[in-house]
């Protein structure tokens, strides 16, 4: 079906119907006793082209082209076959449409397989020599009517030869229309504009799709090359005409740029063009290629350059940007008339304690806020960036004095300090901060190194402050190093030693046994003695504080239950413990185990910690305190009244023991306020059941206002400082030798 309509169409593009053809006929002088004559000629006609057919197959096989058609017996006996059905209807005279439409099709098909003209027409060449030959060997050469017939073949052959051609001619034709329809459908399927550029006239082409693409008709687009170029973005117009010429003067193969050009309604789209220049025979050069919207992809590497140099949280410069910055300020300085330059290292203080009660999306709200007031606080030329968790750095450039980058990390704490409201809730949040100055050709690592060795210092110094550096800061972060990367080996190293401060009830002669004690953690490291806060901050940062810690309480329960035995049956021990211990599932498992261990009984130890543990009330803290209550282990609250601690804590928590702490005993015999504080936390721990330790005793003035308050067990350098065991040892006998 498909085959028949593409021969009528054929039939109609040709003109071949009835009238058409007859025209074509009566050029060739075609007559009916032409058709009478060729009849006369078919017994010759069919003996020649016996012969004749073999003969020209042997004689196509010679040449390479056709020959490999040839190859096949069984396709050649087809085409012998079909080419002596051909000559035997040549010979019969009559032309009609069916004849006319069988002609073609055999001419398209000879095209379709690949036979050219040329050896169809020299086929008919051959075929003519051949049928001469035969009507004039034995006849009279004179003969007119031998001329005639042999006229009437001509006719005939002529006109199935122009058949033929135009068959091949629209083949041709109409592969390449279909070539130009795949072509055409492949450019719109690639979305890419063409364009050609004659350079000797200066005449500019540009497709449809080039046009629709700024959303212009090709007619608006232009003829002319400055019509393009007029249209490319100012800042990109000279890398482009940069990038035409290399490729017209052969400095590069072929053009390839990316480039911003003007659409209809003013704005710029990303496009890349390509081309390839070319000179035929005369010289004449034409630079053709094609344009492609890159605009999604360029948006997307935006988007990617983007996030690599910043924060995906607060939108600031990353860490990374933020060193190219910072270099880059460092260059500057190296320039003469350059003014000073300085970093600030923020840190939050405190911030962990946001994100453990409140929850890391609150964490991330507030690190938001905190960037935008940073952010509205730079001044032209500097640059902020988030460091890392709640760490940020402020680049100050530009400074006409040092000392003003302290002005501006005053303001920035003053902002800080002001509440953040949302979701219902407000929240103050403090900082610290490390001011370094930058000095000319420093080394990257080490001013960031400067500031947060002050960021450092203002934190030990309190917090919520601002400290500038110093030299003297760096010799103290050395010495600092040194021992945190010491401590963390001191246990293997047994360095760790263990001191007890007595504690007495005071309500009992001046020289009585102590009825307990403090177990407090030492570091001998070399000739040094080092005190807790040297190194227990980094035993718990590294978290080597939870062997350290059960050591701690073997040793000491191991020696309570020795004095036990041969001192006082009812001898208490008290241990510091840390949240991290705190957080371990199988803690109390393993508490349960010393205990059993050193045989010291549960109500005997009492486990000291601190109101920021309280805070922590989600995961294995709050189980860990209740199981340890009811192993009857007592708890002890440290520093109570310092902290965060809220008094509903004392009710919700299995609390057995309140710590007066140092800060409120102080002057309260001589301070009425001072009095009043510590005469409420007595009472109110009276009130609540536990007992109150009192701490940091030492005037017999304080021993005298606990007395009278009803606060009866102390501790202090009054009544006795931190001791060794042997130390400890000595203290009992001196008691028994008095009371002798």
């Amino acid at each position: 079906m498909e085959a028949a309509r593409d021969l009528d169409n054929l039939v109609e593009r040709l003109g071949l119907h009835s009238r058409p053809l007859r025209e074509r006929l009566d050029f060739l002088q075609w007559q009916t006793v032409d058709a009478q004559r060729l009849v006369s000629l078919a017994e010759a006609g069919e003996l020649v082209s016996q012969d004749f057919v073999d003969l020209l197959y042997q004689h196509l096989g010679q040449f390479g082209e056709t020959a490999d058609f040839l190859r096949d017996s069984l396709t050649v006996s087809r085409l012998k076959r079909q080419q002596l059905d051909y000559y035997k209807r040549l010979f019969q005279g009559e032309i009609d449409e069916s004849y006319v439409r069988e002609r073609l099709q055999i001419g398209h098909v000879h095209e379709r397989i690949g036979i050219e003209l040329k050896w169809y027409l020299g086929g008919y060449r051959l075929f003519l020599s051949e049928m001469l030959q035969a009507l004039f060997t034995s006849a009279d050469k004179a003969d007119p009517s031998r001329i005639a017939e042999f006229d009437s073949l001509l006719k005939r052959v002529f006109f199935d030869m122009t058949l033929a051609a135009e068959a091949y001619v629209d083949a041709k034709q109409s592969a390449l229309r279909e070539s130009e329809k795949r072509f055409a459908h492949a450019l719109r399927g690639a979305n890419d504009g063409i364009w050609e550029w004659d350079l000797q006239s200066g005449h500019w082409y540009a497709s449809e799709r080039w046009a629709n693409m700024l959303d212009l008709q090709v007619n608006e687009v232009g003829n002319r090359v400055d019509d393009w170029l007029a249209r490319v973005h100012p800042d990109d117009i000279d890398a482009l005409r940069y990038a035409i010429d290399g490729h017209i003067s052969g400095r590069v193969p072929w053009l390839q740029h990316e480039y911003r050009i003007r659409r209809r309604s003013g704005d710029f789209l990303w496009v890349l063009v390509r081309g390839v220049l070319e000179t035929d025979a005369h010289g004449h050069q034409r630079l053709a290629g094609s344009q492609t919207d890159i605009s999604e992809r360029q948006r997307i590497s935006s988007k990617l350059e983007y996030a690599a140099r910043h924060d995906a949280l607060t939108g600031l410069f990353n860490r990374g940007q933020l060193n190219q910055v910072l270099l880059d300020s460092i260059d500057l300085l190296q320039r003469p008339g350059a003014r000073h330059a300085a970093l600030l290292f923020i840190d939050l203080d405190r911030f962990k304690v946001i994100n453990d009660s409140l929850g890391h999306a609150v964490g991330d709200q507030v690190l938001v806020m905190v960037a935008d007031r940073l952010r509205a606080g730079l001044r032209q030329g500097d640059h902020l960036a988030r460091f890392g968790g709640d760490e940020f750095v402020m680049l100050l450039n530009d400074l006409a004095n040092p000392v003003d980058a302290e002005q501006v990390a005053e303001r920035v704490l003053h902002k800080l300090r002001e509440p953040l409201c949302f979701d219902q809730r407000c929240l103050v949040v403090n900082a610290s901060i490390g001011i370094a100055p930058l000095t000319p050709g420093q080394g990257l690592q080490d001013a960031l190194q400067a500031a947060d060795i002050a960021l450092y210092a203002a934190k030990a110094d309190g917090k919520a402050r601002y400290m500038r550096y110093s030299q003297g800061m760096q010799e103290q972060a050395h010495e600092r190093l040194l021992i945190e990367s010491n401590v963390l080996q001191a246990l293997q190293l047994d360095q760790f030693e263990l001191d007890y401060q007595p504690v007495f009830d005071m309500s009992r002669q001046a020289r009585s046994s102590p009825v307990a004690c403090e177990v407090l953690l030492r570091w001998r490291h070399g000739d040094q003695r080092m005190p807790p806060g040297a190194f227990i901050p980094v035993l718990e940062e590294s978290g080597e504080i939870i062997p350290v810690g059960y050591w701690i309480l073997q040793q000491a329960c191991r020696q309570a239950r020795l004095w036990q035995l041969t001192r006082n049956p009812r001898f208490c021990c008290s241990v510091n413990l840390s949240g991290v211990q705190l957080k371990q599932a199988d803690f109390c498992q393993r508490l349960h185990d010393i205990l059993q261990q050193t045989g010291l009984p549960p109500e005997n130890l009492v486990l000291e910690i601190t109101e920021s543990v309280l805070l922590d009330q989600v995961g294995q803290t709050l189980a860990n305190l209740h199981e340890i209550s009811a192993m009857g282990v007592m708890l002890a609250l440290d520093d109570f009244g310092t902290g965060y601690c809220s008094l509903a804590y004392l009710n919700r928590f299995p609390l057995d023991i309140i710590k007066l702490d140092r800060g409120f005993l102080h002057e309260a015999h001589a301070n009425q306020r001072q009095a009043t504080i510590c005469r409420s936390i007595i009472s109110l721990g009276r009130d609540l059941g536990m007992k109150i330790v009192a701490e940091g005793i030492e005037t017999s003035r304080q021993v005298e206002f606990l007395l009278q308050e009803g606060c009866c067990l102390g501790q202090g350098f009054l009544l006795g400082r931190p001791m060794s065991v042997v130390d400890m040892q000595r203290l009992w006998l001196e008691e028994v030798s008095d009371g002798g």
